[in-house]
């Protein structure tokens, strides 16, 4: 008998890198999202922090529906409309000065790499490579950026990885100046919030510290907002939290509210060291892609932002202190709860309850649409309280 079943095709002919939950999303609307089974779902991940004004949100499916009916791709020997409209209103709400479209953020965080190896080899020398990372990063899974992610489980099945990178503490501003001091530094590379790595934020002094070793070094300071960034962490990328003026910021995921987009976005240090030649990419500024973009980055503004922020403080307050959780973490809307159960059974309970949530390490990790309502977003909290008290006495 042929197998027709979702379940069945994926586990027949799609690579087994993925370890699925048994739901199948077939439709949805802001933070709601159906199953195959007709089940609903009230959606507290946003397909990792992607899909940051819900599903299938009407403005975006308007600019991107528009677009396609113009051209869906051209080869960037040529120009189209929408990228550099996006890169004008990017470089606009950051201050940056120029802008390279990709993918993905592992895309752009490559494209960062090789921008700082380049620019340091023209102003500190060639000897000048290595990228200083922290450990319990994330920053992708391509040869060179899973090299940059400083954490050993990413590694062990890929042996050599590529060299030029050096890893310290996080939150230790004297093992940074350590490695800083023991390497020959093109760049430092952090996330503000660490993602992958458990919902970790880095504190306003190390950030700032970080900075200043950047400077006395004469390195460039890298931000990596693909997970923390458009509006996520409550502001239009979560370095603005901290005062702090990056030389490069990578980002993606909320960027194309669903379709596939990453961004390198250039200071005044930067803006010019990538030339004709030197980078490049068949589908980056994807005519399509960039149109989603510009719809959701035209409308991340300050009242989005402090939304946001409000939410956050009513996660905060909501989980503290239940049953069967010990700590809550994070930045905006970008929340790590620590549960004292296992916290697969936790997440697996909010699937059956009606709620479905992400891990991340021994966390439940949330990022819901930037949009999603509070009263979703509330009975949504109320299935996690739920199944981490089930887990708990499980």
């Amino acid at each position: 008998m042929e197998k027709t079943d979702v379940f069945s095709l994926d586990g027949e002919y799609i690579a087994s890198t993925y370890a699925r939950f048994g739901v199948n999303i077939v439709s949805g609307k802001g933070s709601i999202l159906k199953g195959g089974d007709g089940k609903e779902y009230i959606d507290l991940g946003a397909g990792i922090a992607t899909n940051v004004f819900g599903a299938c949100d009407d403005v975006w499916i308007k600019a991107v529906t528009d677009q396609l009916t113009k051209i869906q791709h051209a080869s960037n020997l040529y120009y189209t409309d929408p990228g550099p409209r996006l890169a004008r209103l990017l470089c606009e709400k950051t201050g940056m000065k120029k802008v390279f479209f990709s993918n993905s953020g592992a895309e752009a965080n490559e494209c960062a790499i090789k921008t700082a190896r380049k620019w340091a080899a023209e102003h500190l020398g060639a000897e000048y490579h290595t990228v200083v990372t922290l450990k319990n990063s994330f920053h992708g899974r391509t040869l060179a950026t899973l090299a940059a992610t400083g954490q050993d489980v990413f590694h062990r099945d890929f042996l050599p990885l590529t060299p030029g990178f050096a890893y310290a503490e996080p939150n230790d501003s004297a093992d940074l100046e350590r490695v800083m001091e023991e390497n020959k530094c093109a760049a430092l590379l952090i996330e503000t919030v660490q993602g992958e790595g458990g919902v970790n934020v880095l504190t306003d002094s190390f950030v700032a510290d970080a900075a200043a070793l950047t400077k006395k070094h004469g390195a460039l300071l890298m931000v990596d907002e693909v997970q923390t960034g458009n509006g996520r962490c409550g502001a239009m990328y979560s370095y603005m939290n901290y005062g702090i003026a990056p030389d490069v910021v990578s980002t993606a995921k909320g960027l194309g509210g669903g379709l596939p987009i990453g961004a390198t976005m250039f200071g005044e240090r930067t803006a010019d060291v990538l030339t004709p030649g030197t980078h490049g990419s068949t589908f980056g500024g994807n005519p399509v892609c960039c149109a989603g973009a510009e719809s959701v980055v035209s409308r991340l503004d300050d009242d989005l932002f402090a939304a946001v922020r409000k939410k956050s403080e009513m996660i905060f307050e909501k989980l503290s202190g239940k049953p069967g959780i010990t700590g809550v973490h994070g930045r905006g809307l970008m929340i790590g709860a620590d549960v004292t159960g296992d916290v697969k059974a936790v997440v697996k309970g909010c699937i059956e309850r009606g709620a479905l949530v992400l891990s991340a390490k021994n966390r439940v990790r949330l990022t819901p649409a930037l949009n999603i309502p509070e009263e979703t977003l509330s009975r949504g909290l109320d299935i996690l309280i739920e199944a981490a008290a089930a887990a708990a006495e499980a």
